[in-house]
């Protein structure tokens, strides 16, 4: 058996002081939670994607025409579809603010995890075209998204996610 010390250096010490730093910077999903997920890390929650939130927006068949949200919903770890969730979705269109009741609805996943919400065409609010989704029910934790639209010509956003089971309710099944 051979054995081969390796004597530090400054050139080691550098490259390993970057590799950390490199490491560092990953999204912390993808450093730890990704291994003890089995691949599918719980997306968190953005900043300012509470703003304007209303606690128990109604069920709605669409919030004008436009637009079109929709997506697909996972759970954490094995990446199963999740059917019958509740996904709350709110905007700022061009018949007013995210605080405007006709701007804001809840829709049902469908048996494969999948979401769509017609919606009014987007107008940007605080300088970015921008939509809110969160997922407030009870069986898996609460999660707020604001992603911002490339333009506010865009006509659809395509939002997955994956939703972490509450506190003390990890064996929920869909």
């Amino acid at each position: 058996m051979t054995v081969t010390i390796i004597h530090p250096n400054r050139r080691i010490l550098l490259l390993g002081a970057a590799a950390a730093g490199v490491v560092g910077l990953l999204p912390r999903h993808l450093a730890t939670a990704s291994a003890q997920t089995g691949g599918h890390a719980p997306t968190e929650t953005m900043r300012g994607g509470a703003n304007n939130y209303i606690p128990n927006a109604p069920l709605v068949e669409n919030l004008g025409t436009g637009f079109i949200a929709s997506g697909l919903v996972r759970k954490a770890g094995s990446g199963e579809p999740l059917r019958n969730v509740r996904i709350q979705i709110w905007a700022a269109t061009d018949r007013g603010g995210e605080r405007e009741p006709s701007n804001r609805g809840s829709v049902m996943t469908d048996a494969n995890g999948r979401y769509r919400l017609d919606i009014s065409p987007i107008v940007p609010q605080f300088g970015q075209p921008h939509i809110h989704i969160a997922y407030d029910d009870p069986g898996f934790a609460t999660l707020f998204l604001r992603p911002v639209l490339n333009s506010r010509h865009d006509k659809s956003m395509a939002v997955d996610f994956v939703l972490a089971p509450a506190a003390g309710n990890a064996g929920k099944s869909s």
